[in-house]
C-alpha cells in the first residue's frame, strides 16, 4: 500500500487528490522515465455516467505496476511509500504519469 496523491483532477475516481477506486495500475512496461508511464486506471470524469468503486476516497492504495525498470517495482507491485500521479487536464490515461518513477 502506498500513500497516493492524485493530481488527475478530471479522473472519475479522483476526489480531493485521493482515489476512490481502491487500487490502480501504473502502465509503462518499457518506461525509462516518468513521462513514459501512465495510470491505466484513469476514467473520464463524467460524474453522471460513473459510480465510484468506494464511497470514500482513500490516500492509502494498492498499486500494480508494469514499469519493470522502476526501482519501486517489486514483482509488478509498487513498493514506494508515497506515489504522485500527474496529469492535470488529462483526457485519457496516456496523458497521465507516475511522477514517483525512478529508473533502476
Amino acid at each position: 500500500m502506498a500513500d497516493l496523491k492524485c493530481g488527475v483532477t478530471n479522473c472519475g475516481y479522483n476526489k480531493d487528490s485521493c482515489c476512490c477506486k481502491g487500487d490502480i495500475c501504473v502502465g509503462g512496461e518499457r518506461a525509462e522515465n516518468a513521462d513514459s508511464t501512465c495510470c491505466e486506471s484513469f476514467t473520464d470524469g463524467k460524474k453522471d455516467s460513473f459510480t465510484s468503486a468506494l464511497e470514500h476516497p482513500s490516500r492509502m492504495i494498492s498499486i500494480d505496476c508494469e514499469a519493470v525498470k522502476c526501482m519501486y517495482n517489486e514483482n509488478y507491485r509498487c513498493s514506494a511509500e508515497h506515489v504522485d500521479i500527474r496529469g492535470c487536464g488529462a483526457k485519457g490515461c496516456r496523458e497521465t504519469s507516475c511522477a514517483t518513477f525512478k529508473e533502476k
